[in-house]
């Protein structure tokens, strides 16, 4: 698959804690973006951050359950990331959901002839 040139990066910034279906929500996000398709998602734990509601979540050495930042970064071209759009709104009640333009240099392994 060559996803090269132009494309959009939809990032998706989630509480750890959050559940889709009684599953976590990060996990599930990136398994319905592989079921739709998508070229590729990655999921980022942050150490410390706030969102709309202004609660500092951190990651400090005595909190052993704390609701940490979860960012997923999905990356594909323009058409393939406005179809999932939908279904990114749905199961994303709260946080933050943006899509930024991007140049894609390489994806995957690139053969030589």
């Amino acid at each position: 698959m060559d996803i090269t040139g132009k494309g959009k990066l939809l990032k998706i910034y989630v509480g750890e804690t959050e559940k889709w279906k009684g599953k976590s929500l990060y996990h599930q996000l990136v398994i319905k973006l592989k079921e739709e398709g998508i070229a590729g998602v990655t999921v980022y734990r942050g150490i410390e951050g706030y969102g709309a509601d202004k609660v500092l979540h951190s990651a400090k050495i005595l909190d052993l359950s704390a609701d940490l930042p979860m960012v997923v970064e999905a990356v594909d071209k323009e058409e393939n990331i406005k179809k999932v759009l939908p279904v990114v709104r749905e199961m994303v009640p709260r946080g933050l959901v943006m899509v930024v333009d991007v140049e894609i240099i390489k994806y995957g392994t690139v053969h030589s002839q």
